[in-house]
């Protein structure tokens, strides 16, 4: 019985390759149609060949149906010795067939998709010329971006990207000059380069399809790509692209790119600008809002996130409806930070009420973390960390969600000890996970324990080389102990190779100029880094050097930035409190 149902697929492939089906004669209704191309010989290759191919002979089964398919000249013939051929795992049988094929049907675009497909895979790129070209040579007019970028998304596919990127320069040598498909073949050949790592030649791609034209959507994508190459080069690209009317899903891409880069002003400056020219576009108000979020500026976020919301179609679940529709992403993160601007507030009742807007599985974590969160603030810490107990952990990634939501939640009040105590038993669970070890560390100082940080930062710089935040927190800690200022400054600006626009980090430097009486290059520094980021710490150091350089004023104006973003900070009261004697 279990062969039944692949004996009828053989029956079709072979009725398939018959020529045109042919309705059955009607007594009476005239001549038989003419007999098909089929012969006995053939049927009986073809169905051997499956039988084969049901006995796992997966030889004999290609030989067999490769030379029916050169009989037949037929192309359902040639595909199907290919997906034989695959099966086998034999790359240079499929490849033989794809060629016969080829030349049985010269035109075919079928055939030369696998043939594009095989070298690509077996990376011999150069034979992969003929059936580009013959791919782009039978697109008309209309169809031509679409078979360039059919082209670039094959050889993104090559082991050799470098080989790839010249390859499609020169099957797309005529479109490059161009006005009318330059401007994308540029981008795609830009794409392609980056992705070889050749930074210079993506960003030269990239300034050649501008000059053709600077308007162009696939140019300024791979213009906001190359930002973190050479910001001040893909930025001027970019500038009048970003001037006339842009795609908002392009700026959006934009805005994102400058927050990975850590330019938060400007990425809020045009999040802004996004959201006045297309109000429409639901995007432009989540971003804006969580930058908003970002700099403390609560009631501007929470207008923003609602806006949002207003944009979106959500259907909020209702009791415990198991069949309710998930939340979409967006819905999620601004349900998420509403709810903490809630508490911020200290209305949990809104709070809990905007988490129980959210339908989503996969954030079970941050909406138990959350909930676990208010509870906390109600004073029922110990009813908090059992929520969070409760979680799943079916996967080590669920495991260790459930450790860092934890942390935070111990973190959030006061509780180090416990926190210390948290993240050596989870190190137990994931002794390699960097993250934690850092963690562990900054608990170690937080309990008056510097030697424990050091010694813990000091074996993760030396298992993790390029994990730039224990460079800066070990520099930063000597600095801020005024102990080793010559080593703390070396820690501090390997930290800056990984991260040059990191704020965090630039302030660390400055905190390590301060402490070595460098107090004029420490406040250039540390305006820099407030003005990107403003931040309570920051402005507690800001407000110390300015009042150290006797700006007492302007002391005061920082501080108090500082309190509105957040007067609960520890370093910033205690530097009020030293310096002037009062809040």
């Amino acid at each position: 019985m279990p062969r039944i149902p692949h004996l009828l697929c053989i029956c079709a492939l072979v009725f398939a390759c018959s020529g045109q089906a042919q309705e059955a004669p009607v007594e009476g209704a005239g001549a038989p149609p003419p007999s098909s191309a089929l012969n006995a010989e053939l049927f009986y290759q073809i169905l051997l060949s499956e039988l084969s191919l049901q006995s796992e002979d997966l030889r004999s089964s290609y030989g067999l149906m490769l030379n029916a398919a050169r009989q037949a000249q037929d192309p359902a013939l040639f595909e199907r010795a290919i997906d034989i051929a695959l099966r086998a795992r034999d790359a240079n049988a499929a490849l033989t067939a794809a060629k016969a094929w080829q030349q049985a049907v010269p035109g075919s675009p079928d055939a030369d998709r696998y043939l594009l497909q095989l070298f690509v895979g077996l990376n011999r790129l150069p034979e992969a010329i003929g059936p580009l070209q013959r791919s782009l040579a039978r697109a008309s007019a209309s169809e031509r971006g679409a078979a360039i970028v059919f082209a670039s998304r094959f050889l993104t596919r090559a082991s050799d990207k470098a080989g790839a990127a010249e390859l499609l320069e020169k099957v797309l040598e005529k479109d490059l000059s161009s006005t009318s498909t330059g401007p994308l073949a540029w981008a795609m050949v830009g794409n392609l380069r980056l992705l070889a790592d050749n930074k210079s030649a993506a960003l030269a791609a990239a300034k050649k399809g501008m000059g053709l034209d600077p308007l162009s959507d696939e140019l300024a994508l791979l213009c906001i790509n190359l930002l973190e190459v050479d910001f001040d080069l893909a930025q001027s690209l970019l500038l009048p692209y970003l001037a006339a009317k842009p795609q908002p899903e392009v700026h959006i891409a934009f805005i994102r790119k400058l927050i990975d880069l850590q330019r938060y002003p400007q990425a809020l400056v045009e999040a802004t600008a996004l959201s006045r020219s297309q109000p429409e576009y639901p995007d432009a108000w989540l971003v804006k809002g969580s930058i908003e979020f970002q700099n403390q500026a609560f009631a501007a976020s929470q207008a923003s996130l609602i806006k949002y919301l207003s944009l979106v179609p959500v259907t909020e679940q209702s009791g415990e409806d198991a069949a309710a529709p998930l939340t979409p992403r967006g819905a999620v993160q601004a349900y998420l930070v509403l709810a903490q601007i809630a508490q911020k507030t200290n209305d949990l009742k809104q709070a809990q009420a905007y988490i129980e807007r959210i339908n989503s599985p996969q954030d079970a974590p941050r909406i138990q973390l959350r909930s676990a969160m208010i509870l906390a603030q109600q004073g029922q810490l110990a009813k908090a960390r059992a929520l969070l107990h409760a979680l799943p952990e079916k996967t080590p990634e669920e495991a260790r969600s459930k450790f860092t939501a934890e942390l935070q939640l111990l973190r959030d009040n006061q509780q180090e000890q416990a926190a210390y105590d948290l993240l050596t038993q989870a190190l137990q669970r994931f002794p390699a996970d960097a993250e934690l070890s850092y963690e562990l560390a900054i608990s170690a100082e937080k309990l008056g324990r510097p030697d424990e940080m050091e010694s813990v930062l000091r074996r993760l710089i030396s298992s993790k080389p390029d994990y730039h935040a224990a460079y800066n927190a070990l520099g930063y800690s000597l600095a801020d102990r005024n102990k080793r200022l010559p080593e703390a400054r070396e820690l501090v600006e390997t930290a800056l190779k990984f991260s040059p626009d990191d704020p965090f980090i630039i302030d660390s430097l400055a905190w390590v100029e301060f402490r070595s009486g460098n107090l004029e290059r420490s406040l250039a520094l540390l305006q820099k880094a407030f003005a990107s980021r403003p931040d309570p710490e920051i402005a507690a150091h800001l407000g110390e050097v300015l009042w150290t350089l006797n700006q007492r004023d302007q002391a005061i104006s920082t501080w108090n930035q500082g309190l509105q973003l957040n007067r609960d900070n520890d370093t910033l009261k205690a530097t009020i409190l030293r310096l002037r004697g009062a809040l």
